[in-house]
């Protein structure tokens, strides 16, 4: 019961992790069409930032500040880069995606090494929340629940109940209609593409402190995000979120099991199945996401809650 409970707090706290950065990636695509392929390039650079803003302010000032000056970046990308690009068709704004996500990775490398990076928490985090089964639940990771749930609150409480999440609405179904109004849709995508952006440096700024901040860490989140993406459906951030808590149990749960495959497929005769016998049940984890994916593209391939079949 004690690693149950540990493997589900871990899992829902990792899926809370996930969709804090797939949010910003499903934001972007439902209203600009636009799957990027560096998003995950922005969590990195939340996290070094993060860890540089940290090392001379503080932790607070580095919550605060390090998503501002990533999403500010994704601003600039979008008004001088992708808005040129965008007429040219999706091909050409994946390869560009991909192409900066290569640069930004070289970049992080230049800078700060190729290593990992000596960023955490600060000491007031370090402590425990509660216990559960015997399984004690560090503050940090409450916080990160926190920051995740007060972030996606006021994202929609910004969508749903103001004049800008009104334009922005509009502009995702009708966008020559709010031009005809006298607004700037470019202005509209560009803040867009910036929030989201700024969604993943905030992932990164909590990410990086728990978990481990390197020039690796894109590309070993990158592709999670994008299989949370579709097996939640397309443009969904409901299904985004249902899909980031799934992986992120999945995952955990997988990882805690300390049995072999033999063992588990003993009545269908296990043993017979040769090295595969002998494979433990937590190496299949990193692949359990993509087999979740592959099953929602056979039985279900607009995901979730998608509104359309893929």
């Amino acid at each position: 019961m004690e690693v149950l409970a540990s493997s589900l707090l871990n899992g829902l706290t990792y899926g809370f992790l996930i969709f804090l950065l797939a949010s910003g990636l499903t934001l972007i695509f439902s209203l600009m069409g636009i799957m990027n392929f560096a998003h995950a390039s922005f969590y990195m650079l939340g996290a070094y930032a993060g860890f540089t803003l940290a090392k001379h302010f503080g932790f607070w000032v580095a919550l605060l500040f390090a998503p501002v000056a990533v999403g500010i970046i994704g601003c600039a990308l979008e008004r001088w880069f992708l808005r040129a690009l965008h007429a040219r068709g999706h091909v050409v704004e994946l390869l560009f995606t991909f192409g900066l996500a290569l640069l930004i990775e070289e970049m992080v490398k230049l800078v700060w090494g190729t290593g990992p990076v000596e960023y955490s928490f600060p000491e007031v985090l370090k402590g425990s929340l509660f216990e559960l089964f015997g399984t004690p639940y560090p503050a940090y990771k409450g916080f990160m629940v926190l920051v995740t749930t007060s972030a996606l609150a006021g994202l929609y409480i910004l969508v749903t109940y103001t004049k800008v999440g009104l334009i922005v609405r509009a502009a995702l179904s009708h966008p020559l209609m709010v031009e005809n109004l006298g607004h700037d849709t470019g202005q509209v995508f560009m803040w867009v593409f910036g929030l989201g952006s700024a969604l993943a440096a905030l992932a990164g700024v909590i990410g990086g402190a728990a978990l481990t901040t390197e020039p690796s860490m894109a590309t070993q989140l990158g592709t999670t995000i994008f299989v949370v993406v579709v097996i939640g459906g397309l443009g969904s951030i409901p299904g985004a979120f249902l899909a980031s808590i799934l992986v992120g149990l999945v995952q955990t749960l997988l990882i805690a099991v300390d049995l072999r495959l033999g063992q588990v497929f003993a009545p269908l005769g296990g043993a017979a199945w040769g090295a595969l016998s002998e494979v433990k049940v937590s190496h299949l984890a990193p692949m359990a996401p993509y087999a979740l994916m592959v099953a929602f593209l056979l039985v279900r391939p607009r995901g979730l809650m998608g509104r359309r079949d893929a």
